[in-house]
């Protein structure tokens, strides 16, 4: 379906040009506002993509420009039920990113929220683009302003973290790198749903598959490649913690999804134990560590390695349940961690401290705040009626219909989940000596920027039908070509006995 109504190059350049008049503010109340004013009409930009064909494969919205010719290069846009509940969830964050920086950031203000919207133009950009050459480019740009965000407005350590977080993410940029000009060799094109067609070499699959996979492993990120995150996340200011969380640790798992299973269907299958045990790992380790976090950031951090480890040992199950759940996850996991990031940033302004020591007993003194801490927790620890929830049972139900063994080493993760988040809220609402006696409850700038997730939580949870139908068609797409390689391995091993 092509578009003649540009909605994805307005969305991803309409947050670039308001930059442009940014620049020329002088007063920090009146950046904020703009900025908050742009992202509503981002908001409303979006509005079009409302109309996405459900049950539908294909690629919609589609925009196509040749570009650089000589090397078949193309500006060629589009989405599919991969991509689009991604986009939307980028567009969603922005005001909200804004409205829970307000009085936060205070230095540089015009920077920060320059950067917040280049930021939404690189993220978006990176779900849309449909030639790899463009793909790249939006990989790269946003790296620039997720450095300047933790480097210039992070905590004490913001330049071991913002250099930590660069290296690791360039690193395997570089891989992946090679491996789309690997493709563009092979294949003849960039143009990634011509590539999607191509069946390659398994030799060939198996060199691309690891050069992507490294790179996407760092994204995510997957153990053991993980230490980048709690120091990015306990430095970054509470918006760069967001767009950290809920955004682009979803790259990776997209680019699992789209690159390596689509591209590299017989390199993924063989390549899934590995996969497979790297996910068993992040979840066991990332549960465990959180456990014994004393600071609500770090711990929160390392509940997202738990959480992503789920949502790439549904993507290696090669099922329609598996799959489901695992793009569920990166939706729920946005919606929840990014709003667990807000809270934690919000009580910090009050206690000016992250550690759970500083701020215990807030259930008696701040209800409202504590009613958005406990749905938000319920909801990370995967409570049934809430969103998490049926991303990690859908996860499970593929696990234990692929291999029962596996599915049961998953559980401890869920288990510790619930102890780690629990034990947190325990003390946060209950424990002793309170220090919130002078502390406000939730101002309504705060339940403005809260109120849509909670929505959001309750409403995938309780009715997740219409998230599943737009991504189903699309999933079983990528698993044709999956169960194609599959059924060739049986066939082999039929003749081989």
């Amino acid at each position: 379906m092509t578009n003649t109504w540009p909605v994805l190059s307005l969305l991803i350049f309409f947050p670039l040009m308001s930059t442009l008049i940014l620049l020329f503010c002088k007063k920090d109340k009146l950046v904020r506002v703009l900025t908050l004013i742009f992202s509503f009409i981002e908001l409303v930009i979006a509005l079009p993509l409302l109309k996405f064909k459900l049950g539908s494969a294909a690629f919609q919205f589609e925009e196509f420009r040749p570009w650089i010719e000589a090397f078949k290069i193309n500006y060629h846009l589009g989405v599919d039920g991969l991509s689009y509940l991604m986009v939307l969830l980028t567009v969603l964050l922005l005001p909200l990113c804004v409205l829970c920086s307000w009085t936060y950031i205070q230095k540089r203000v015009k920077e920060f929220h320059i950067c917040l919207l280049l930021m939404t133009s690189a993220c978006i950009g990176v779900f849309v683009a449909l030639d790899l050459v463009l793909f790249y480019i939006f990989w790269e740009a946003m790296l620039i302003p997720m450095f300047l965000l933790i480097a210039i407005w992070g905590g004490p350590r913001k330049k071991y973290a913002s250099i930590k977080f660069f290296i690791y993410t360039l690193a395997g940029s570089t891989l992946l790198l090679v491996a789309l000009i690997a493709l563009y060799l092979k294949g003849g094109s960039f143009s990634l749903p011509r590539l999607l067609a191509l069946d390659f070499p398994f030799k060939f699959q198996y060199w691309v598959f690891l050069a992507m996979a490294l790179a996407f492993a760092i994204k995510v990120p997957m153990f053991p490649f993980h230490t980048w995150l709690p120091a990015a996340h306990v430095e970054a200011p509470t918006a760069g913690s967001v767009l950290l969380a809920s955004v682009l640790l979803k790259m990776g798992t997209y680019g699992f999804i789209r690159f390596c299973l689509g591209l590299t269907p017989a390199a993924s299958v063989y390549f899934a134990p590995l996969m497979i045990g790297l996910s068993l790992a992040s979840i066991i380790y990332g549960g465990l560590v959180a456990l014994g976090q004393k600071d609500m950031k770090r711990l929160i951090a390392y509940s997202s390695v738990a959480h992503m480890g789920f949502v790439t040992l549904g993507i290696f199950m090669f099922n329609l349940r598996g799959l489901e759940g695992a793009i569920m996850q990166m939706l729920n996991h946005g919606i929840t961690t990014g709003a667990l990031f807000m809270l934690v940033g919000a009580i910090y302004e009050r206690s000016h401290s992250r550690e759970i020591a500083d701020n215990l007993g807030l259930g008696k003194y701040l209800p409202a705040y504590m009613f958005f801490f406990g749905l938000f927790s319920l909801s990370s620890l995967a409570f049934p009626g809430t969103n998490s929830f049926v991303g990690e049972a859908l996860v499970l139900i593929g696990t234990f219909s692929k291999n029962k063994v596996i599915g049961l080493v998953a559980i401890p993760g869920a288990l510790l989940a619930a102890a780690y988040m629990l034990r947190l809220l325990q003390k946060l609402a209950w424990g002793e000596p309170s220090k919130a006696k002078n502390f406000k409850d939730l101002n309504l700038r705060e339940w403005a920027y809260l109120v849509p997730l909670a929505i959001l939580v309750l409403y995938l949870g309780l009715a997740p039908r219409l998230a599943l139908k737009t991504m189903d068609a699309s999933i079983n797409k990528t698993l044709v070509k999956i169960e194609k390689v599959v059924q060739k391995e049986k066939n082999i091993d039929l003749v081989l006995k």
